[in-house]
């Protein structure tokens, strides 16, 4: 089968080597025509140092590289998708199926990934998400993801064209819950990184994971999702690993907030995209539309937009009114 994979980041680099390595066509398509050219030449993506391309992985710079492509996966960053699906709109083939691998909102209109694609390329959409390191996943080490989609046929579709020893695929209906699981985890896991940057320690950590789920998954209901979703790879499996991995950018820029950083040095420091950094303010505002109390994304917002205290954002968080663990805790 011919695919291609749009965006050459660490992440798409390392699903089309996946793909290649199933036996697929591959093309691997960058904005960045000189980029292109280098990868093209060198066989290597520099921020998968040492991970080399095969000779027969297509790179290129042109957008009408995605024609004739049965399986094309979109996995530019959250801001520029829009732009970036308009780009390969008008080559993509009738029967071609659209895979989403970003994980964010949307700024303005609060959308999921999958609901941009599907507005500017008029087609459905699945949602592959999961706890899925690039560099990992590049090097072959197992990992586990959910081909999220209503649409069974789909969704099993994608699972095949993945499927490998190394990299196992689950199917699910509920790309709201998958998408919002992988959207907001990034906030939280940013919020863990604070957490080790002040130092306060492995049990503020673990309370933080928890409750920083539990308020996703009210969100995620909220707005139509299944609730076991977030018992699952797209929910605490992707908060474990980005909120606990030397790979996560999310998790070192909290730490270099939590160290007494501002925000705009932290984003420099790290020097690649911060989707948490994005997504914190993306999610205030949706959960403010829903009416959904979410006090963990209201203080990353007050650290990362309003210039508030990390210690004083502590407090407050632990001090809040007490109340039982569960909302449905069954005393009569």
């Amino acid at each position: 089968m011919r695919a291609a994979v749009v965006g050459s980041g660490a992440w798409g680099t390392a699903l089309a080597l996946r793909l290649f390595a199933n036996g697929h066509e591959v093309t691997l398509w960058s904005h960045n025509a000189e980029k292109a050219r280098q990868m093209a030449q060198t066989r290597e993506n520099p921020v998968l140092a040492g991970v080399q391309l095969p000779e027969e992985l297509i790179v290129t710079g042109e957008a009408r590289s995605v024609s004739g492509c049965k399986l094309v996966v979109i996995a530019c960053p959250s801001f520029p998708i829009r732009q970036v699906c308009g780009q390969i709109a008008p080559f993509l083939d009738a029967d071609a199926v659209l895979v989403s691998v970003t994980k964010g909102l949307e700024a303005d209109t609060l959308l999921r990934m999958s609901q941009i694609v599907e507005e500017v390329t008029g087609r459905p959409v699945v949602a592959l998400t999961g706890p899925s390191h690039a560099e990992e996943v590049a090097r072959n080490n197992p990992t586990g993801c959910v081909a999220a989609c209503p649409d069974k046929a789909l969704a099993e579709f994608v699972q095949d064209a993945f499927m490998a020893d190394s990299f196992r695929v689950y199917t699910s209906p509920d790309i709201i819950g998958a998408e919002l699981g992988g959207a907001l985890k990034n906030v939280i896991a940013l919020c863990v990184g604070v957490c080790d940057g002040m130092g306060l320690g492995d049990n503020a950590k673990a309370m933080l994971m928890t409750r920083g789920l539990t308020e996703i998954a009210r969100l995620g209901v909220a707005m139509g999702a299944r609730r076991e979703t977030f018992a699952g790879l797209a929910g605490v499996g992707d908060l474990i690993v980005t909120g606990t991995s030397r790979h996560s950018r999310n998790r070192k820029a909290g730490m270099l907030l939590g160290q007494g950083k501002r925000p705009e040095e932290a984003l420099r420091e790290v020097g690649a995209v911060v989707e948490g950094y994005y997504c914190a303010k993306s999610a205030f505002a949706l959960c403010c539309k829903q009416g959904v109390e979410m006090p963990i994304v209201e203080a990353a917002y007050g650290l990362l937009y309003r210039g508030e205290d990390a210690s004083e954002a502590v407090r407050r968080l632990l001090m809040r009114q007490r109340r039982a663990e569960s909302e449905d805790a069954g005393w009569n």
